[in-house]
């Protein structure tokens, strides 16, 4: 039963997040004419006896997940194995999984008889908070991150915040690393009551995860649905993800997406207030309340190469100019992305990297 949901209107096709406090929309799933499920190989593993019992009769494709899946090669061989099973224009693709099931998955249902129809069920937290809605399906290129993609929403989805008690902790705070991005992004009475819920967020309970996801899904489809392509305002969404993406990138993918975003925030913060654009006192505020706290990641034996990571920043698609691209949190909340960002100066934040998390710097 449906105990809410959130419609986001699109260029493209309007669609829908329905959020769940049982099980019984599976069994409508297994229903479906024409069906093919691509699920985590992880997920199939844990619920195939129970949440997911229902699809035990059904077209399953189990799936291997890591960044180094995350490419067309992924993509060719699940249209192999979707094909083993003569589907028609009518096809209804269902993923079942976290981030990276969405974007081979969507990848596939948008290309696939150049478009079939693509359910979501996200299973992990990053997945539930931010990228299950906003369209874009992304692969990785060699060692470029989320280089080649398309935009294709899913005409559904479904939030059951029941699969998250299977989370490792790592998995979980990458999501928790987002959920934070995004009620920075909202301004400071949202970031407070993220603040106060961290406690909760951090036992798992239910009822609390289930209000910020709803929050965090609300904050990002205002972004989304004034930019949907992501030409201008959307932009702004890539907060913490300038340094992050190439932190992914140069660490081989040691740090979770959503801790790199948290890594990136941080990084980012400590610009803008070299820059004289956010006050030590707001860095420091924001440091401490919301960025250390939700960052779980042991960096003991990852190391950051500020070489590689700063060539890996130039590479990054939202650079324009000659300068490195660089959303920044400013005093009040407000955003700001910069364009001009020197190689010097982004090397000079990664080298302050370990007196940024002691906070000595």
């Amino acid at each position: 039963m449906h105990i809410g949901a959130l419609t986001i209107q699109s260029n493209i096709k309007s669609y829908t997040a329905y959020f769940e406090d049982n099980a019984a929309f599976v069994e409508e799933l297994a229903t479906l004419q024409n069906t093919v499920f691509v699920v985590d190989e992880n997920v199939w593993k844990v619920y195939a006896a129970s949440v997911l019992k229902p699809l035990s009769g059904a077209n399953v494709i189990p799936l291997p997940i890591s960044e180094e899946h995350k490419n067309i090669d992924t993509v060719c061989s699940l249209y192999e194995k979707i094909m083993q099973f003569s589907p028609r224009k009518n096809l209804n693709l269902v993923s079942v999984g976290g981030g990276i099931t969405q974007d081979l998955t969507g990848f596939v249902a948008s290309t696939l008889y150049r478009g079939v129809n693509w359910i979501f069920v996200p299973t992990t937290l990053l997945g539930q908070v931010d990228s299950c809605i906003g369209a874009k399906t992304s692969l990785n290129f060699k060692r470029y991150k989320n280089l080649v993609g398309t935009f294709y929403p899913p005409q559904k989805i479904y939030i059951y915040p029941e699969f998250l008690k299977s989370l490792t902790r790592t998995d979980f705070y990458s999501g928790v690393g987002e959920m934070a991005k995004l009620h920075l992004m909202r301004g400071e009475k949202e970031t407070r009551t993220f603040v106060e819920a961290l406690t909760a967020i951090d036992a798992v309970d239910i009822r609390t995860v289930l209000e910020r996801t709803k929050a965090c899904l609300e904050i990002k489809r205002a972004y989304i649905e004034d930019d949907e392509f992501d030409t201008g305002r959307r932009n702004m969404l890539n907060y913490g993800h300038c340094f992050g993406h190439a932190i992914e990138s140069s660490t081989n993918f040691a740090i979770t997406h959503g801790q790199a975003v948290v890594f990136g925030m941080l990084l980012a913060n400590h610009y803008a207030k070299g820059k004289g654009r956010l006050s030590a006192a707001n860095e420091k505020r924001i440091r401490e309340q919301v960025l250390m706290p939700s960052f779980k990641t042991d960096m003991r034996g990852i190391k950051i190469d500020v070489e590689k990571t700063v060539d890996a920043m130039g590479q990054d698609k939202k650079n324009l100019g000659k300068g490195l691209a660089l959303v920044i949190l400013t005093d009040g909340h407000e955003m700001e992305k910069l364009t001009d960002v020197s190689r010097e100066d982004a090397a000079g934040v990664l080298n302050d990297v370990g007196l940024i998390l002691r906070g000595l710097k």
